[in-house]
């Protein structure tokens, strides 16, 4: 894990997170612990445990993307779950336990490609060798053997001089197929590969432990009894040698040790996400769909008090998994939670409603702005587009009318509206004679018209 400071860590989300500086620096300070947890003596760091956040804020405000950047820039295992999946035990659905299973799994995915990086080379050179002798396939040898020949067949075949030539012959022509490799002059030929046929061989079941439905790969139960499902394949060269060296990249990798690794990374890494957590609030005493609700928050709990959880690659302890929940809590409120739950999240942090200047900086200041990204697109029909300051802020303050207006979806609203603007130009961009567009306030407002005219009528329709 990288030992950003959290002003760094801040400075980071800004580059794609507009705002929220609470949140932001709540989830700094929270990463930072883990740093310094590392560095005190052993003895105690079982003591230190992680302090969970509860984001309170409406949707499309950056809850999600703050954990999800926040992963990314550390390079840690990270789940996003919805609470509103999981069932209480004794109903059919996913059980909580679920999202320790896919932490570990993201956990395994993301070791495995770092091992296969470092590999990486290795198995070029790899990748070489096999692609010479798919060019160049040597002569199947007759394995059968027939005691009789002995008597019957002389040594003609024997003939050592022969041997030495034709292994000369073969050696030059293997060097120069090699040369032809490493300048390029083979990449569009066409060579037969073998790769891995992926087709499911699974079994549905219910387990006992909350219904879940599960599947189980019939590969991995056998092992090495049955041998893995190949199809040949015919690909160029160029393709060929990507499917080698992940082949060979694949085999070099020790899979144990990933797998110790992984698991011990999303123990003392590994972040969860769980978002819609007012959605499992609720009084006691509801029935229907709900019934489980409160079962659900009690399953959550021990997982986010720290518990062990079997998985299918062994034990694994939660006790230092980070837990950020998030919720608009719109109709529930917090302490609807059960008590127990509630004193599991001891910081609490409130995101703000978008205002018009936030609208304007997501649109133009994040690395991936939302007007670079269509810039970018229409780029490749040879179209540039140009936006004027006026443009953009009225974009701002349209998105941010028809939010407070209609459903408030946050920055997502940006998305609805910028669409809609740009709709006829995408639409028409192969055929343009026009190849570079200036949008002003007048071009928003006539392509925004309609947009706007019903949302004005929407307030008298009864």
């Amino acid at each position: 894990m990288s030992n950003f400071t959290p002003k760094q860590i801040v400075e980071e989300l800004d580059k794609y997170i507009i705002g929220q500086h609470s949140a932001k620096k709540a989830v700094a300070v929270a990463l930072r612990n883990r740093y310094r947890r590392s560095l005190i003596p052993s003895e105690f760091k079982e003591e230190v445990k992680p302090k969970n956040i509860l984001m309170i804020g409406p949707t499309g405000v950056g809850k999600t993307e703050i954990a999800r950047r926040l992963a990314k820039l550390v390079m840690v295992p990270f789940v996003k779950v919805e609470a509103t999946k999981f069932t209480e035990v004794g109903y059919v659905g996913r059980d909580v336990e679920s999202m320790i299973r896919d932490l570990v799994e993201a956990s395994i995915r993301m070791t495995k490609s770092i091992y296969i990086e470092k590999n990486y080379e290795k198995a070029k050179l790899l990748s070489n060798e096999r692609l010479i002798n798919l060019l160049d396939p040597s002569p199947r040898k007759d394995t059968s053997y027939n005691p009789l020949d002995m008597f019957f067949r002389g040594k003609e075949d024997d003939n050592p001089s022969n041997s030495d030539v034709k292994d000369t012959d073969k050696k030059l022509k293997r060097e120069q197929i090699k040369k032809q490799l490493e300048t390029g002059l083979l990449e569009k030929e066409l060579v037969e590969v073998e790769v891995e046929d992926h087709k499911p061989s699974s079994v549905g079941f219910f387990s006992g432990m909350g219904n879940e439905e599960m599947n189980i790969n019939m590969q991995n139960i056998l092992g090495d009894i049955l041998p893995k499902k190949t199809k040949r394949k015919k690909v160029t060269v160029a393709e060929a040698r990507k499917i080698i060296t992940e082949q060979e990249a694949q085999k070099l990798v020790d899979m144990d040790e990933v797998i110790s690794q992984a698991v011990c990374n999303a123990e003392e890494n590994g972040i969860i996400f769980i978002d819609e957590i007012d959605k499992i609030a609720g009084r006691e005493g509801g029935g229907g769909p709900d019934v489980s609700r409160e079962g659900v928050q009690r399953d959550i709990l021990p997982i986010v008090e720290g518990s062990t959880v079997m998985t299918k690659y062994g034990p694994v302890k939660t006790d230092h998994v980070l837990f950020i929940a998030a919720g608009a809590f719109h109709i529930s409120k917090i302490s609807d939670l059960i008590p127990e739950l509630q004193g599991r999240f001891p910081i609490r942090v409130n995101l703000n409603n978008l205002t018009i200047e936030d609208f304007k900086a997501i649109l133009t200041q994040p690395k991936n702005a939302l007007l670079t990204q269509y810039k970018m697109l229409l780029e490749t029909e040879d179209i540039k587009l140009n936006f004027e300051e006026d443009a953009i802020e009225e974009l701002a303050k349209i998105s941010y009318k028809l939010n407070e207006q209609r459903d408030n979806i946050g920055a997502r609203r940006l998305h609805n509206v910028v669409e809609k603007l740009l709709e006829d130009i995408s639409f028409d961009a192969p055929e343009l004679e026009q190849k570079e567009i200036t949008i002003d306030k007048s071009f928003v407002n006539k392509k925004l018209m309609e947009t706007i005219k019903t949302f004005s009528e929407e307030k008298y329709i009864i």
